[in-house]
């Protein structure tokens, strides 16, 4: 079976109106890269919502109980059906104002650290996750070889 994967994208703030199509593009090199974990017995079906900076600071609130703005949400509902297939429904929050503050802070491309930003959310839709160091590092060394394969820079280096 072929993996199935289907990605919405929604703009839902003016400051990212101009940077879609790039992103469109950077999205489809990463979903690509098999290092991600995307398995061909998961149908995938990914929303992309580009929001501004006081949004993802009310979804954060809402949601994880936290009162401060962040650069990236991630959300995954995994079903398992009937068929020996499983569909992975995800909403995936993204603040412009947030991820250019933080480059700007860590003198990294905008686009680069998007991509970190991409490949990390899309390593939690297929379970991986850094609640503990060991998954951390695991993660970590797992983002940084996808990272390299696109020729950009470790972008741990700049903790």
């Amino acid at each position: 079976m072929k993996k199935k994967i289907e990605i919405n994208f929604f703009c839902k703030s003016n400051k990212w109106s101009r940077r879609m199509k790039k992103i469109k593009q950077i999205v489809s090199k990463v979903v690509l890269n098999d290092k991600c974990g995307f398995r061909k017995n998961t149908y995938y079906f990914l929303n992309l919502i580009f929001v501004d900076e006081k949004k993802i600071k009310t979804i954060n609130k809402t949601f994880r109980k936290k009162n401060i703005s962040t650069d990236v949400l991630t959300f995954v509902n995994t079903i398992d059906n009937n068929q020996s297939k499983t569909e992975a429904y995800c909403d995936i929050f993204f603040s412009a104002e947030v991820i250019k503050r933080d480059s700007k802070k860590n003198l990294i491309n905008f686009y680069d650290h998007l991509t970190h930003l991409i490949i990390h959310c899309f390593l939690h839709v297929n379970g991986y996750d850094h609640k503990i160091n060991s998954e951390f590092l695991k993660m970590k060394s797992l983002e940084k070889k996808i990272l390299n394969s696109f020729n950009i820079k470790d972008p741990y280096l700049y903790e």
